[in-house]
């Protein structure tokens, strides 16, 4: 089982991915994570990134492209995969199905979750998170027993994203609708996505995910 997860920031993809990760024993591929290993592991490929990312400059879709594809000769995507961040790009879109073929592996499903901008602003604005565990909390939906103690270490170590406010967040969703939502028509053109509503409670959405992968 091979996924794709779309829709703005803080649609809940995050959180989806992890009961993924629970339930199936998918492996979420983070390109964040992706690019630091190879840097670290000092690849051809990941040197490459480190020189781009250390210039201050945006990593080329070529680079995270190839990054992507050393990532999936690795033994431990057999088991089925959640992509994290990729692909952000129609490009990038275009070379992981080319990727897929070429390493007989098939996308099961892409599930887009919809949300309204100001729902979606609503739950960003009032999210924070433990600085000491990162157990996410949010000062309408997911408060702590306690104020100010985190229910899973019991640390008072509470902190918000600094991109984490109303102004911020405008602009996070811009570069979404430019850059990676022409994706939702890429994939529904294919045949391959699957709308599900964002907006419901949590449960609700894993629910509909799960009929979606498993139908």
């Amino acid at each position: 089982m091979n996924l794709i997860l779309l829709g703005p920031p803080g649609a809940g993809k995050g959180t989806q991915a992890r009961f993924l990760v629970e339930r199936f024993g998918l492996l979420q591929l983070s390109t964040g994570d992706m690019l630091r290993s190879a840097a670290a592991a000092g690849t051809e490929i990941g040197l490459k990134a480190k020189e781009t990312i250390d210039r201050g400059d945006l990593v080329t879709d070529d680079l995270v492209v190839g990054i992507v594809s050393d990532r999936l000769d690795e033994p431990d995507v057999k088991g089925g995969i959640i992509f994290d961040g990729f692909p952000r790009t129609l490009g990038q879109a275009d070379a992981l199905d080319e990727m897929l073929v070429e390493k007989g592996m098939e996308l099961t499903a892409v599930v887009e979750l919809r949300c309204d901008d100001e729902i979606i602003i609503e739950r960003i604005a009032g999210r924070y998170s433990c600085g000491n565990c990162g157990e996410g909390y949010h000062r309408s939906f997911k408060k702590p027993e306690k104020e100010g103690v985190c229910d899973k270490c019991g640390k008072s170590e509470m902190q918000q994203r600094d991109d984490d406010n109303v102004e911020a967040f405008r602009t996070r969703l811009l570069n979404y609708y430019k850059d990676t939502a022409p994706l939702i028509g890429y994939y529904h053109a294919k045949r391959s996505l699957s709308p599900v509503d964002g907006t419901a409670d949590i449960d609700e959405v894993t629910k509909q995910i799960n009929a979606v992968i498993t139908a």
